[in-house]
């Protein structure tokens, strides 16, 4: 009988034990499996420092995109982007990575943007708001989901084209070069900013990839036109920001056009 009770009073004190251990768990943060929970998405940022981050800057949202292994943002400027590594407990580390190099009216929000993503060594993900923080400090960002309009439709006038020396007004003084998606049939048209080319495309989810080009013969001028091919054939991801379409290759962002 004592044996008996002996059993019964280990398997009580078991099924207490369980049951703490569950509760630990259960009363951890979502950030411990966020990571399978913020990846593939974009999450627009709404606050810097404490301190609210307006809708727009310079006329565009201000986001974070997160992959497996690197990540693209932008400040309301330029574009950001490099290799990302998660490790376990929300531990996350940002690469200083490659972005483009345009000027505008507030450069403020992307400086802040770019030093916190380098700062940053954890993130939590609570009641639908990422955190970028760093050690037990207040949160250096704050994100909330964006619902993405990935929509390659319709006509783009190139704006900025990375590479060359020759500044962009240069290489296109008379006319921008533009692209025109038909989604339907997979093929695209447009004008170099001399010939008129078409070609076919096919995309998967954000990655993209051109057929051959083929274009008219008119002798141009200048190396525009060259360029544009050229760059155009190397890109190998794409992404859409409210009416800005900026065409990538690995990190760098390679191409952005305007939607007209």
């Amino acid at each position: 009988m004592r044996f008996r009770n002996i059993v019964v009073l280990m398997m009580a004190v078991l099924a207490l034990a369980s049951c703490s251990a569950l509760k630990k768990n259960s009363d951890k943060p979502d950030s411990d499996n966020a990571s399978a929970t913020i990846i593939g998405k974009k999450w627009q940022l709404i606050e810097m420092g404490g301190k609210a981050v307006s809708e727009q800057v310079n006329g565009r949202v201000p986001f974070l995109k997160l992959e497996e292994k690197s990540y693209s943002a932008n400040g309301g400027c330029n574009g950001i982007g490099g290799e990302l590594t998660f490790s376990t407990n929300g531990k996350i580390k940002f690469a200083q990575g490659m972005s483009t190099m345009m000027a505008c009216p507030d450069m403020s929000i992307e400086q802040a943007l770019s030093k916190a993503l380098i700062t940053a060594d954890n993130y939590s993900l609570n009641n639908g708001i990422l955190s970028l923080n760093k050690a037990k400090m207040a949160p250096l960002a704050k994100f909330k989901l964006m619902e993405e309009k990935q929509n390659l439709s319709g006509t783009w006038e190139l704006d900025y084209i990375s590479g060359p020396r020759i500044a962009f007004e240069g290489l296109y003084p008379n006319r921008k070069p533009t692209i025109t998606f038909n989604i339907q049939d997979g093929k695209i048209n447009g004008n170099s900013s001399c010939n008129n080319y078409n070609a076919t495309f096919k995309t998967n989810d954000h990655q993209i990839s051109f057929g051959p080009i083929m274009s008219t013969k008119m002798a141009c001028e200048g190396n525009g036109e060259a360029t544009f091919f050229s760059t155009l054939e190397k890109v190998n991801s794409y992404d859409i920001n409210e009416n800005t379409l900026t065409f990538i290759m690995g990190d760098i962002a390679m191409m952005r056009f305007q939607r007209k």
